[in-house]
């Protein structure tokens, strides 16, 4: 699925697109599997991935040329990663929102 690897953010996720324009976000493995999970997105520096009641992952610092790809998508394919291999995989409805900062309030 891979072709251009959108650049790396911080060592707890990576963000990869392809040559269609779909997004691959590779995180570490979560225990409990995702229960309507949803990516709650305002096109800035966090995303958060909402897996089940009990589990929301923050991805910080996405890199600035990520966001636009990111922002311009309906859905990503999350990977969770076990010791180096694919515990799950799954799709994600990405939700924009004006302000992320402000739905955490």
């Amino acid at each position: 699925m891979v072709e251009n690897n959108i650049p790396q953010t911080e060592g707890q996720y990576d963000i990869l697109q392809n040559a269609a324009g779909e997004i691959l976000i590779i995180i570490q493995y979560h225990a409990g599997g995702p229960e309507n999970p949803r990516l709650v997105y305002d096109g800035g520096e966090q995303a958060l991935l909402y897996r089940s009641r009990e589990s929301a992952v923050m991805l910080d610092n996405i890199n600035v040329e990520a966001r636009s790809p990111l922002k311009s998508v309906n859905e990503v394919l999350m990977v969770e990663l076990e010791d180096d291999d694919v515990a799950r995989e799954y799709r994600v409805p990405v939700r924009a929102v004006k302000s992320l900062e402000a739905l955490m309030r």
